[in-house]
């Protein structure tokens, strides 16, 4: 039987995981450092499940009850299920919620970067990227062009936040990811060894006057790719670029100088896929 609890005000203790979800700071304590990632919408919620994640609870509106989150709630009577009105929500989440529902689940078990690319032909690196937004699409679109595994650095936002989970509509839990090198000096110095470690050819995406074309076909014919994107703004670090076995632009027309890396990221990955149609 659902244990359904109707929540009157945000001071709840019950949904406190939920609370304030626009803040990286809290994100980071109550999400992150307790295991726990949240998904929002019955889309997301259900790919997340279909990955094995396990669901600890459930905050909707409560017109949905009988409605979008029903079989939800069916599916999983032991989980306690929290409901408020859509005021109440969107003041105690700090968000309007695109479909009604979020849900609180146990983190997955991190995994290594050895483990995840053993096999793969085609991985991407996100260097330093701090807009969840950005990594959620990132992800998307990685998912699309048969991106094996995504590598983070260890300043990159968390792809298990609400909002890259949302953006990405679930392929997070579509395609492996892992961290690369524990510390931002470690990456720096070391990141682009790593990944040669581990029998990859190196892929800057960067605009300097060596750079070759995404259409080179010399990019095509390499057996083991690692596509390595930059941060918002000011993109690759210099020593990660100087390191790389090649560094690649995207030619671009009308005096457009580069694009947005979620952007650059869908291209490069499409350039780079291992389609044959």
């Amino acid at each position: 039987m659902p244990k359904i609890i109707k929540i009157e005000d945000f001071s709840s203790p019950y949904v406190a995981l939920y609370k304030s979800l626009t803040g990286p700071e809290l994100r980071r304590s109550l999400e992150a450092e307790n295991g726990v990632f949240i998904a929002e919408s019955p889309t997301v919620i259900k790919v997340a499940l279909g990955a094995g994640c396990r669901p600890l609870s459930l905050l909707t509106d409560e017109r949905l009850l009988h409605g979008a989150a029903l079989e939800l709630i069916n599916s999983y009577p032991d989980i306690p299920v929290f409901a408020a009105s859509e005021e109440l929500l969107r003041t105690m989440t700090g968000f309007a919620l695109t479909r009604g529902i979020l849900c609180a689940m146990e983190r997955p078990t991190p995994l290594s970067a050895e483990k995840i690319t053993k096999g793969a032909r085609r991985v991407a690196v996100f260097e330093n990227i701090t807009d969840s937004t950005n990594i959620g699409a990132l992800f998307r679109s990685a998912a699309a062009f048969d991106i094996d595994a995504v590598l983070l650095t260890p300043s990159c936002c968390d792809p298990l936040c609400r909002r890259a989970v949302r953006v990405s509509m679930g392929t997070v839990f579509q395609i492996p990811f892992a961290r690369i090198c524990d510390t931002p000096s470690e990456w720096e110095s070391e990141g682009v060894k790593r990944l040669r470690e581990l029998g990859f050819t190196t892929l800057a995406m960067a605009l300097t006057d060596d750079s070759v074309s995404i259409n080179d076909p010399r990019l095509k014919k390499e057996e083991r790719l690692a596509v390595i994107l930059g941060t918002e703004g000011d993109g690759l670090r210099p020593s990660t670029v100087k390191n790389a076995d090649y560094t690649v632009k995207i030619p671009m027309s009308h005096g457009v100088d580069s694009l947005n890396v979620a952007a650059a990221g869908a291209v490069a990955f499409f350039c780079f896929s291992q389609r044959e149609d």
